[in-house]
């Protein structure tokens, strides 16, 4: 990046800082603050900085206008202090982290960013799903993370002492490492008799029970020889088996719908064993490991800018999450209105603000907040108006 384009951008995200107020995340005072300025590279941050030090937030941000801005995940006694030791861990938010570029089966390479945010999108409603119904956290927040990802924090207090080990079982759950298909099976006495049955309520056992019902509501619905394709598709069942299978899910399906994986002989085990693997490659979220389990963690800060792009970091309500569009609704209404001079470096395909279109290369005038999306993500250089 040029220095006049670093300079340009520096400029406009103090305009931006001088426009909104900041946002403060719970407990500001007990939090490390950290920040990156528009210098060369623009990769060195300085850290280790407490409210104390950096004053108020707000007039903070208007007159140093940051590349990027963030706090920690963490409380401490000292946040200011120079040393972890020496800060004073109080406790720590418990923060997830989707980033695009780590999707499974996403090339940054090959896939667009706005299909890569989309794709990013699908994985963060997989994750709230844990986040809400698997744990029952309360106290959350969605974060688009103004560049490929979002953050989700949950601060119910019953994590805050969580050590690095505890958040390391909430991710191997959320991405079903090393799950127990066995586990999910329990032992029930019914009539005198005891029978093994899927465990329903809640948890890895209710999502594999959930695949069995449809796939026995389905299968019952089809003529034999699809039903039989369909089976076959499953990992480990074969043309012999999904015809035993088959014939247990028509005349047992009573008890299928109770969980029972004895009622169809060997074949129900196997099939449950087959959509619990199907479940796990399906319905995990692809957290970031070392973010979670992270008690110091540095977070981007809500309503700041992401340098990497010109777009907010926007705090979502949970009711906006399914809906939004960050390459739409993340874009900064103070670099709307107005036209500026590009000099488009990296020509191509594009994906911004509800269009899609191509960029020729060379010098052009562009509405400002594409000009700042550009420049941001390295695609474009300032020139002199």
């Amino acid at each position: 990046m040029e220095a006049r384009t670093r300079e340009y951008l520096e400029g406009r995200f103090g305009d931006y800082y001088r426009s909104v107020g900041a946002s403060l995340p719970p407990a500001p005072e007990r939090r490390e603050w950290g920040y990156i300025p528009w210098s060369a590279g623009g990769t060195t941050m300085v850290r280790h900085q407490s409210l104390l030090d950096v004053g108020d937030l707000g007039d903070f941000l208007r007159r140093t206008a940051p590349r990027h801005v963030y706090f920690s995940s963490a409380r401490f006694d000292d946040p200011g202090a120079g040393t972890m030791e020496e800060k004073g861990w109080q406790g720590a938010d418990l923060v997830f982290d989707l980033d695009a570029d780590h999707l499974p089966g996403v090339d940054p390479e090959e896939t667009s960013y706005a299909e890569m945010l989309a794709a990013c999108k699908e994985s963060l409603l997989r994750l709230l799903e844990f986040v809400e119904d698997d744990f029952a956290f309360e106290e959350t927040q969605v974060v688009f993370s103004g560049g490929r990802g979002y953050h989700v924090h949950v601060r119910d207090e019953s994590v805050r002492t969580l050590d690095s080990e505890a958040r390391r079982e909430i991710v191997d759950y959320v991405r079903a490492i090393d799950v127990d298909v066995d586990g999910l099976i329990a032992t029930e006495s019914v009539r005198g008799t005891t029978r093994r049955v899927l465990r329903r309520r809640g948890g890895w056992g209710e999502r594999v029970h959930d695949r069995l019902l449809d796939l026995a509501s389905t299968l019952r619905e089809m003529e034999e020889e699809a039903a039989l394709e369909r089976l076959q598709e499953l990992r480990g069942i074969g043309e012999g088996r999904a015809k035993t299978i088959y014939g247990q899910l028509r005349h047992n399906f009573e008890a299928i719908r109770e969980g029972n994986v004895e009622a169809g002989g060997p074949g129900t085990r196997i099939l449950v064993d087959a959509l619990a693997a199907e479940a796990i490659e399906e319905e995990t979220a692809p957290i970031d490991e070392p973010v979670t389990t992270d008690t110091k963690r540095l977070i981007r800060l809500p309503g700041s800018l992401h340098g990497g792009s010109g777009l907010r970091v926007r705090a979502l309500d949970r009711d906006e999450v399914e809906s939004f569009d960050p390459l739409q609704d993340a874009v900064p209404d103070r670099f709307r209105g107005r036209e500026i001079k590009i000099d488009v470096t990296d020509p191509g395909p594009a994906e911004f603000d509800g269009d899609t279109f191509t960029l020729s290369g060379g010098g052009q005038s562009v509405e400002e907040c594409l000009g700042v999306f550009l420049m941001a993500r390295g695609r474009a250089e300032k020139v002199r108006e």
